[in-house]
């Protein structure tokens, strides 16, 4: 019988470092807000392209969660172009 491996969170899951963790699970979160912004405006993919100043494709790699597609840099500059600023907050781990 094999030993079934329990994480926090599946981006502790697939991420080889825990820093590599962190940045996944914070891209997804910038992710998750600016998908909110764009659907709280009902916004079409191509408005919401056009309101960031990409293409319609990479609107729907932010949509449907490709969050290996974004740095950090691309989603805060998506969100400043949404007039958002970002913020982050340290805890301790």
């Amino acid at each position: 019988m094999t030993k079934m491996e329990s994480y926090n969170s599946v981006w502790d899951a697939i991420a080889d470092t825990p820093e590599q963790a962190a940045n996944l699970r914070t891209r997804a979160e910038l992710m998750r807000q600016i998908a909110g912004i764009i659907k709280e405006n009902g916004w079409k993919q191509a408005e919401a392209a056009t309101r960031c100043g990409v293409t319609q494709p990479r609107m729907n790699d932010l949509l449907r969660g490709r969050v290996s597609r974004f740095s950090l840099d691309a989603l805060v500059n998506l969100a400043t172009a949404l007039g958002r600023r970002v913020h982050l907050e340290l805890e301790a781990a």
